[in-house]
């Protein structure tokens, strides 16, 4: 378990690339955005998307708490970086039918990033294919519901043009990561057989499995003994570039996999740092359970964990990025 209030705390950055950006003009538009900013459709939900910080926007979503008391914690675990990242102004969608909950969540977010000296730009509340206008202004029919799809949104139809893979609820994005028996068992077997890589050639097999080589069962087996090491762990990410962090998460997705829980933290810790540095938050955090699972103090776990929880920016890496000459 991470160390927020709410057991689901994810952030994402705008680190993807594409032929240009998504323009929002209208609120089905939002809603569109917020599954492909996210990685997933949230369910009981507060999505906060952020403007005009001082490094790259970042958007963070933070589970609704079952009691109206803890409203308060869910404010402050989103007013937090926001005002760490100087953000101007936000909007944020509540996913929630119209619950005592949902209404206070909607309001004392207002009020406290108003006071804060953040702009409102606007707030929704969205339910089951309606969206509801909370501040007011808006037509009389905004208040009483408004039907979307954003299935047949021109954002839905780029993100698939584009790769982006949108998951229906954050627990299908952790199912992701479950294992898949077959291939477990077939790494199990060449584990009892295997030796691990030399620390030396970490990085060269993973590289070429970044560029299309497949992992077979042999080298994962290797590589998973390998990385028992912290040495030869950090030989497995601590090169990665912004551009590579894409293609490393999806290695990294696969090895965990593959892999029995027997070896998954490393891994999973591995794809923790990908995800972050790719800007996928949502998946990071996901990763970092899945080794905090096995290893609940992993060190590497824990550094990704602290970069998700400051919205730390992927830009940061050029400073974070250990020296190859050291």
């Amino acid at each position: 378990m991470n160390s927020n209030p709410f057991p689901a705390h994810d952030q994402q950055h705008e680190s993807r690339t594409g032929p240009g950006p998504l323009v929002v003009k209208r609120p089905e538009d939002l809603l569109a955005f917020v599954p492909l900013a996210i990685g997933f459709t949230p369910e009981r939900s507060v999505v906060m998307l952020t403007f005009d910080g001082r490094g790259s926007s970042f958007h963070a979503r933070v589970d609704l708490p079952a009691e109206i008391d803890d409203v308060d914690d869910l404010v402050e675990t989103l007013l937090a970086p926001a005002r760490r990242h100087r953000v101007s102004s936000v909007i944020f969608v509540i996913y929630d039918d119209d619950t005592v909950v949902a209404d206070e969540s909607a309001w004392s977010l207002h009020e406290s990033f108003g006071a804060a000296g953040i702009a409102v730009t606007d707030v929704l509340r969205a339910h089951e294919g309606m969206w509801f206008a909370v501040l007011p202004g808006r037509p009389r029919e905004h208040y009483a519901g408004v039907s979307f799809d954003v299935s047949t949104h021109p954002f839905t139809a780029r993100g698939v043009f584009e790769g982006r893979v949108t998951h229906r609820s954050r627990e299908d994005l952790r199912a992701s990561l479950a294992p898949r028996p077959d291939e477990v068992e077939e790494t199990v077997a060449a584990l009892c057989t295997a030796a691990p890589l030399p620390e030396s050639e970490v990085r060269a097999l993973v590289l070429g499995a970044l560029h299309g080589d497949p992992l077979a069962a042999p080298d994962l087996a290797r590589l998973a003994l390998a990385l028992a090491s912290p040495s030869a762990r950090d030989e497995a990410w601590s090169w990665l570039t912004r551009s590579q962090a894409r293609a490393a998460a999806d290695l990294w997705s696969d090895v965990v996999r593959r892999v029995p829980t027997t070896h998954v933290a490393a891994p999973a810790a591995v794809l923790a740092m990908a995800a972050w540095l790719a800007g996928e938050g949502a998946l990071a955090w996901c990763a970092v359970d899945r080794c905090r699972e096995v290893e609940p103090q992993h060190s590497l776990a824990t550094l990704v964990a602290g970069l998700l929880e400051s919205a730390a920016s992927p830009e940061v890496w050029h400073e974070l990025r250990p020296d190859p000459a050291a």
